[in-house]
């Protein structure tokens, strides 16, 4: 049957591109300029992921690299291995997808349901060390006959695809009207070839880069943080910052909220960073006149993320949603003594003797064990001590004064948002004797029995 002459895809690769673009009018209704949305869920694999996927491989394939029956291994978030299994589907090839443990389980399911194998790594841990996702990948390469690393960090093909695509859909769409590009930053594919391109037509047009808190890109150490797909622990070399006019740092509270926001208020289910993109994009707005376009890049949907930023437990949960209809745990930290330390924590080299006299001089009889300095995320917390058990090693055994906490640390503390309602920590502190407190997604301090009973009964 002859299909020239009929509106039909011959394949979901060319359904990739020429998404829509709509004005965000409800979120920004308090600003002078618009404020459109560039979304990039009408893609087939759902994000704009598929454009680098489908680049990467068409330039692995003319330069020899990938050959046919071959396997794909690429560290992701989830999007770029989507779009990479949609290609691979399409051209006879095997995927391997190397993810963090801080992605959503739908992830993860997704990437299955096309046929991919999932390797989890830890989060917290350095891009160097073995268990990283990156050390995890580059192993498997070398360990599958055949494999092929797309690398969209350092690929140039990655920022050429938006270069030769997005860009071009933006400038058309707005008329050549554009005067300010945001989007987040993560392996710096979109941005920079979308800012290559814009500023080529006109180079007035102000690129902005929104970036979580603790991201590299906004002067962070890339410690962990909450938000997936956006933001990095290091520089790939995919991220042009000579073409990013402003970075603006999203807590990952503003950026959960707006994505909730954007959801109920203007209809589109959005992802966490796209949170992120909108909330910069709002700032960006605010000092802006009519005149103005401001163009946000929404990479994806918030399908992805059912299980997280739109489930009110687990936001509650990290202390980023009042979930109590009474006496929050906030409450409880709110009416300790103003001598109370708010968080004390050893870090896992310090030896066990130095742990013990922390706690005899602060008066606290169990810390957590973390990486880093405050403020720490939740992933940094690798243990917990208690005085007790410290002493009773001590006792049992010689030379464990000298050893590292790490070495004797028992495990972290249950873990209960401030916004959760004090009836719950009561629970849990039935059969843990210390809750390690999480408010704005990061560790603000350690409740007690003692603590929970003296708020109940104030008097006693």
């Amino acid at each position: 049957m002859d299909f020239s002459e009929m509106d039909i895809a011959e394949s979901a690769l060319d359904l990739i591109g020429n998404t829509p673009m709509v004005r965000l009018n409800r979120v920004a209704a308090d600003l002078a300029c618009p404020i459109v949305a560039k979304l990039e869920t009408t893609n087939p694999g759902g994000s704009s992921k598929d454009r680098p996927a489908l680049e990467m491989i068409n330039a692995a394939e003319e330069a020899g690299l990938l050959k046919p029956g071959g396997t794909i291994v690429e560290p992701t978030s989830g999007n770029t291995g989507v779009g990479l299994a949609i290609v691979a589907a399409q051209r006879g090839y095997k995927c391997v997808f190397v993810m963090t443990d801080k992605v959503s389980p739908e992830k993860v399911t997704l990437l299955e349901a096309y046929g991919a194998e999932v390797v989890v790594c830890p989060v917290a841990v350095a891009p160097d060390d073995p268990e990283s996702y990156y050390s995890t990948a580059e192993r498997l390469v070398k360990e599958i006959p055949g494999a092929y690393r797309p690398d969209q960090y350092s690929n140039p093909a990655n920022p050429l695809s938006h270069y030769k695509t997005t860009g071009p859909e933006i400038w058309r769409q707005t008329n050549g009207k554009i005067t300010h590009f945001v989007a987040g930053a993560g392996t710096g594919g979109t941005i920079t070839g979308v800012a290559r391109y814009l500023k080529e037509q006109n180079p007035d047009i102000q690129i902005v880069a929104a970036d979580p808190e603790g991201s590299v890109f906004s002067g962070g150490s890339g410690r962990p943080y909450l938000v997936e797909g956006v933001g990095e622990d290091f520089w790939p070399t995919t991220y042009a910052p000579e073409l990013v006019d402003q970075t603006i740092a999203i807590s990952d509270a503003d950026s959960f909220a707006m994505a909730r926001r954007v959801t109920r208020e203007e209809g589109l289910l959005i992802g966490g960073s796209c949170g992120t993109a909108v909330a910069a994009a709002l700032e960006i707005g605010a000092g802006l006149t009519p005149e103005d376009l401001v163009v946000v890049f929404i990479p994806d949907s918030g399908r992805g993320y059912l299980s997280k930023l739109f489930n009110d437990e687990w936001l509650a949960g990290f202390g980023l949603l009042n979930t109590a209809s009474g006496p929050t745990v906030g409450d409880v930290l709110a009416s300790r003594s103003s001598n109370a330390p708010e968080l004390l924590y050893v870090q896992p080299h310090v030896t066990v003797s130095d742990a013990v006299r922390l706690m005899r001089d602060t008066g606290v009889s169990q810390m957590p064990v973390a990486k880093g300095a405050m403020p720490i995320a939740a992933a940094e917390v690798i243990g917990a001590v208690t005085e007790l058990r410290l002493m009773e090693l001590a006792f049992d055994a010689d030379g464990v004064l000298d050893k590292s906490v790490e070495s004797v640390m028992g495990p972290r503390l249950p873990t209960i948002g401030a916004g959760q309602p004090v009836e719950l920590a009561v629970e849990m502190l039935e059969s843990a004797q210390a809750l390690l407190v999480l408010d704005g997604g990061r560790p603000r301090s350690v409740i007690s029995r003692t603590d929970v009973l003296r708020f109940l009964s104030p008097d006693a």
